[in-house]
């Protein structure tokens, strides 16, 4: 009697690969302890969790693209339930597994990732260099073929463990293979000017000295106070009196619209809220006239 053949086993990742899915490893579980404010392990498995639904209708797929000094995609594959409870966490909802899963939940996980993007695209810039990272939600699985397929068990195991499967494209191994020489990995430091006795010109004075190379030698070691704008509200003013601790002000944003980034009150840029070394950042994704006005 032929016995059946044993299923064929993945084959170990490379070095270089195994590093990048621990830096999604960790910062998944960097993103969820700022939200939650405890420790969410994550781990990066080879093979499926025993415990993972299997491929079904209410899968959640996202698209994650690389761009820069290191070039691919990746597609990652949430269960539904998965996809409603990390939406739970990141919005702060009670954790109802019941619950139908909606729209805002979906944007909710792709906001994640994108925080989670941004994080990785930071730690991962001293390997591989300065690339950028685009999140995007994705109809199903993609055309290409993939290089090789992991999964992200987030959670400890049992009834409430999280998974999510990563798919990779042959483009992004081979680029994780090619990783920066030694000269360019060599960090750049810069000495600190102490400008705290020179005023900070206001945007439009900026936007005047950008059109002057000798103006703008003279105010590049001025610092200057940035503020990054989620949104706004108009309110009447019984709605403002009637504030009080607990009180929900809606912005006029979605949260998977980019966000502000404001000099003296002017626009300068647009991006996408990160979260590194556990502060809020901006990943700018596009410049205002204010910076490209800026002289060769």
């Amino acid at each position: 009697m032929t016995e059946a053949p044993a299923p064929a086993q993945q084959p170990e990742p490379a070095e270089s690969l195994q590093a990048f899915l621990g830096i999604w490893g960790e910062s998944f579980s960097q993103a969820l302890a700022q939200i939650t404010g405890s420790a969410v392990p994550c781990v990066v498995r080879t093979e499926a969790p025993p415990d993972l639904t299997p491929p079904g209708e209410s899968d959640f797929w996202a698209a994650v693209t690389c761009s820069g000094s290191l070039r691919g995609e990746m597609i990652l594959r949430f269960a539904g339930a998965t996809v409603l409870r990390l939406a739970q966490i990141f919005m702060s909802e009670p954790a109802t597994p019941e619950a139908e899963l909606t729209g805002d939940h979906r944007e909710a996980v792709v906001e994640l990732l994108r925080q989670v993007s941004g994080i990785v695209a930071t730690a991962s810039s001293a390997r591989w260099g300065e690339f950028q990272v685009r999140v995007e939600q994705a109809a199903s699985a993609p055309s290409w073929s993939s290089a090789g397929t992991f999964w992200l068990q987030i959670g400890e195991p049992g009834p409430n463990l999280m998974a999510l499967e990563f798919g990779l494209s042959a483009a992004l191994v081979a680029g994780l293979k090619a990783e920066k020489p030694e000269s360019v990995k060599a960090e750049s430091t810069a000495a600190a000017v102490d400008s705290s006795t020179k005023p900070a010109p206001p945007a439009a004075a900026l936007s005047d000295a950008l059109q002057s190379p000798v103006a703008l030698d003279l105010l590049m070691d001025v610092q200057l106070s940035m503020t990054m704008r989620f949104g706004a509200r108009r309110l009447l003013l019984r709605e403002v009196l009637d504030l009080s601790p607990g009180a929900v002000v809606e912005l006029d944003r979605k949260i998977q619209e980019p966000v502000e980034l404001l000099l003296d009150g002017k626009l300068v840029a647009r991006g996408e809220v990160v979260v590194i070394d556990g502060n809020y950042g901006l990943r700018v994704t596009d410049v205002s006239p204010l910076e490209t006005a800026r002289p060769a």
